[in-house]
């Protein structure tokens, strides 16, 4: 990821914060002490943030008055017991990046599509509860609401100590927000980011929405954070290197002098939350190409102005570290014998 001896790699969803790399192995293939061991061992905790990464810096915001704040977080929503569980909740051992891709059946072709197709009609429904005056919270109470009337778990709830069912990432909250009892305002961007776990298969999308008036640069951004995942999905087939997502996404955000967020990724996703591949959103020369019938998703995080992030005291908000606006988009897709289909819409 990062051009250093010793990169962090975020996954898009952060799991475990309290394992050191030096406690996995590295992946096949690496000599060890290499560059290329270093990163691979970065690799393997695709899910893990440092809970030191800039603690401290983080719940100061400047005198911006727009600038986020910590909200109040209300209790945790209850989930009927009917409803299936995934392993890592209230599980002892906290999930880690699985070794391996998520490659499907015509039986789990199947489940994907459903967890796909739910997980896009909540988003949807997410959207439409966009305006000035609501709060994260109350959309999280309604995702929740949604997602487990359809007999599914909100993949989020639960996961490494995640406290709500999607995630709210408002102006320069980069992603992994969490619902609180901040209002929405006239001209802010939101990004909302739902995964459901249906029939024991996960489907993950998050799109960002506008609320109210918003400004044309805050347009522009959205508009081109879109455009780049669009992009990407368009390249993707049987055999083509993974690595081209990254530089995709990378030349179309240069174009419009957009940054893009390295420190966080897409990821395989199915029967796990989180699996290989990582998939980088910017120039790379990882390696690795895409398989018949495998799942992944692309999420590209663009931002007006830094790229870095930093981590609130909560370990899991990421917001830029000058308070510049970002955005991002993603979808699951599969891989097709004519390219790629989009699992997350409706």
């Amino acid at each position: 990821m990062a051009t250093s001896s010793s990169p962090r790699l975020l996954s898009s969803f952060l799991g475990d914060r309290l394992l050191s790399a030096s406690a996995r192995p590295l992946l096949r293939g690496a000599a060890p002490g290499s560059r290329r061991a270093a990163y691979q061992a970065t690799r393997t905790l695709c899910n893990l943030v440092d809970i030191l990464f800039n603690r401290g810096q983080s719940d100061k915001p400047e005198d911006n008055p727009r600038r986020l704040r910590p909200g109040k977080v209300s209790p945790l929503l209850r989930v009927p017991k009917h409803i299936q569980r995934p392993p890592y909740v209230n599980a002892r051992q906290r999930p880690g990046l699985h070794n391996g891709p998520e490659i499907h059946d015509e039986r789990g072709i199947e489940c994907m599509r459903a967890s796909g197709k739910l997980a896009a009609q909540v988003l949807k429904f997410a959207g439409t509860l966009v305006e000035p005056g609501i709060t994260t919270d109350e959309i999280d109470k309604a995702v929740h609401q949604m997602i487990v009337d359809n007999g599914a778990y909100p993949s989020p709830l639960g996961y490494c100590g995640f406290p709500k069912s999607v995630c709210t990432s408002v102006n320069e909250c980069i992603c992994h927000g969490i619902p609180d009892s901040r209002p929405l305002e006239d001209g802010d961007i939101i990004n909302i980011d739902v995964t459901v776990y249906l029939n024991g298969y996960h489907g993950d999308t998050s799109a960002t929405f506008l609320c109210g008036n918003v400004d044309d640069k805050a347009k522009k951004l959205v508009q081109v954070t879109r455009e780049c995942l669009d992009k990407a999905i368009s390249i993707c087939a049987p055999g083509v290197e993974i690595k081209r997502i990254g530089r995709t996404i990378q030349d179309h955000a240069d174009k419009f002098k957009f940054g893009v967020v390295r420190q966080f990724v897409g990821h395989g996703v199915g029967q796990v939350f989180h699996a290989e591949p990582v998939v980088l959103h910017f120039r790379n020369n990882e390696w690795g190409r895409m398989t018949l019938n495998q799942t992944f998703t692309i999420e590209p995080m663009l931002t007006v102005g830094s790229v870095n992030p930093v981590i609130w005291s909560d370990d899991w908000t990421a917001v830029t570290e000058d308070g510049s606006l970002s955005a991002q988009f993603e979808h699951t897709i599969l891989i097709t014998e004519d390219g790629a289909e989009i699992l997350t819409q409706c």
